[in-house]
């Protein structure tokens, strides 16, 4: 019989360390509960020490889980793991995941402590954690860079102490497949107390190769994968979930493990997390992207449509990705949409039906179809975001060959009206300015996209915008099927996590 992988997905903490990628509490705990949905093992929902909205989101997640286990990051000091523990202390299953540095430029520069003092400091916070919770996580920042007979006795040292779970990460992306492999075999062999503890890897992408040396841990005995959905996070990111899932899933011969994740989540969650960030899934990112099943040579076509097989290692069904997507039209009732967002996922209160319906059926109004993409943008937008400060109530503009681009907004802050017109070089720019002039916003536009949720004339634009301003960078996503109210909408959804941020300052946390 093959051994569970435990699968440790951190999208709501390390994924969310993404540059812009902040969430608010109900954004977090939608996700939350979709990911306990997918089947996660443990979900790691924050780092209560950071600020006071990370540590109430993290309570809100630990009250309302049931199946997975509640993880709650700390450094290994007193005030943090008390933190932790306070946030997840109501938990079904709480987890406190505490963390030193071992490699020895950190412990030279950043800590500026000595290897016994980093080896005492760890014995001491995996006892205290394991004061509150009988698990514990301890972590080796910078494992892959760290001395391999050092991190033997660090972690002989803290499973002594306690820990349930220990863990190796490639917190710089520096490792590779061969070397990470022996690294966690050699561990493992000469941890002399190693089978009381599961071992855990935990790989950043920056050479691109955190799911391809997570593999080689997981074939090395590694038992625990930490994961995000989308492979977000710090710089370039984490392993991607889905990445060592259907791995697991396609290749069964060559893995001598097995997960829980139930795979038909998996695409439904994919595009949550996108919608929530902002953060758009690259079209050619493998399982989840929009070309992952795409076939464009004449060859590939042919072969897909006498056998799948010849082409496609896995059915597009078996991540949730439907090929029926045109369901819902003007005629459907509340019953068939409260329906169908079930099926995608959305457990939604009368009060929030009622809302998403009226949304629907102004859709519906303009386009033929409404597809999943489009419901969730309704859901995303109506639901998510309605404590938001700034809100678009009118968007007119001008424009054209002979003409000055002009546009006349009307926004409410905090719910009181406002109203401005403005000029710029085009409709979209006579827009951002005429916002910016209304909320009094200062941020830099760093990035700007367009791109259709749908196929077809009348699908929606999606725009995404990440503005910077005080060193702090946010995200903003809006879609319409005009382009002009959906860049509009962006820039609107960038300012409002702008004001999340400048009111939820964090320290910053360390990526494991």
């Amino acid at each position: 019989m093959k051994e569970r992988l435990i699968i440790f997905d951190t999208t709501l903490r390390d994924g969310e360390q993404s540059p812009g990628a902040s969430m608010n509490k109900a954004e977090k705990m939608r996700l939350a509960m979709q990911l306990e949905g997918l089947g996660v093992d443990v979900l790691e929902a924050g780092f209560p020490a950071a600020s006071e909205g990370d540590f109430e989101a993290v309570s809100e997640i630990a009250a309302k889980i049931e199946r997975s286990e509640v993880a709650a990051l700390s450094r290994a000091v007193k005030y943090d793991i008390e933190r932790a523990w306070e946030a997840v202390r109501h938990a079904a299953k709480p987890r406190i995941h505490t963390f030193i540095a071992t490699s020895d430029i950190h412990m030279r520069y950043k800590l500026k402590m000595t290897k016994e003092e980093v080896m005492n400091a760890a014995v001491e916070a995996v006892r205290y954690a394991k004061s509150f919770t009988d698990n514990v996580e301890f972590s080796a920042e910078d494992g892959s860079r760290s001395d391999r007979d050092f991190l033997c006795r660090i972690f002989e040292a803290a499973i002594e102490a306690g820990a349930t779970t220990v863990n190796l990460p490639d917190t710089v992306g520096y490792a590779i497949p061969q070397e990470f492999g022996d690294l966690v075999k050699y561990v493992m062999t000469h941890t002399l107390n190693a089978h009381k503890a599961i071992f855990s890897v935990h790989c950043h992408n920056d050479l691109g190769l955190a799911t391809a040396n997570t593999i080689a841990a997981i074939c090395a005995g590694a038992r625990q994968a930490e994961v995000t959905i989308n492979g977000i996070g710090e710089r370039a990111g984490n392993t991607s979930l889905e990445e060592v899932v259907m791995a697991v899933y396609t290749r069964p011969n060559f893995l001598p493990v097995t997960t829980g994740i139930k795979t038909d989540h998996i695409y439904p969650v994919s595009r949550q997390v996108s919608m929530i960030t902002g953060i758009m899934v690259q079209p050619n990112k493998a399982i989840v992207g929009a070309n992952a099943f795409a076939h464009e040579a004449g060859i590939h076509q042919h072969g897909v449509m006498n056998n799948p097989m010849t082409y496609e290692i896995m059915k597009p069904e078996i991540i949730g990705l439907s090929a029926n997507k045109l369901v819902l039209g003007k005629h459907s009732g509340r019953h068939a949409l409260r329906a169908h967002l079930k099926d995608l996922g959305y457990e939604l209160s009368e009060e929030e039906l009622n809302l998403v319906f009226t949304k629907f059926k102004e859709l519906a109004d303009k386009k033929k179809h409404v597809m999943d993409e489009d419901l969730e943008v309704i859901v995303t937008e109506g639901v998510l975001r309605t404590s938001d400060i700034f809100a678009l109530k009118y968007l007119h503009v001008t424009s054209g060959t002979t003409v000055l681009p002009m546009a006349s907004v009307e926004l409410t802050i905090n719910g009181r009206p406002v109203r401005d017109a403005g000029y710029g070089n085009g409709p979209i720019d006579a827009t951002f300015n005429t916002i910016s002039k209304l909320t009094g916003a200062c941020a830099d536009l760093l990035r700007f996209s367009i791109s259709a949720l749908t196929g077809g004339t009348d699908a929606q634009g999606e725009v995404t915008v990440r503005l910077r301003e005080n060193g702090l960078i946010a995200l903003g996503r809006g879609a319409d099927p005009d382009i002009i109210t959906a860049s509009a909408k962006a820039y609107i959804n960038g300012l409002n996590r702008l004001e999340y941020l400048k009111a939820h300052p964090t320290q910053s946390a360390q990526s494991l």
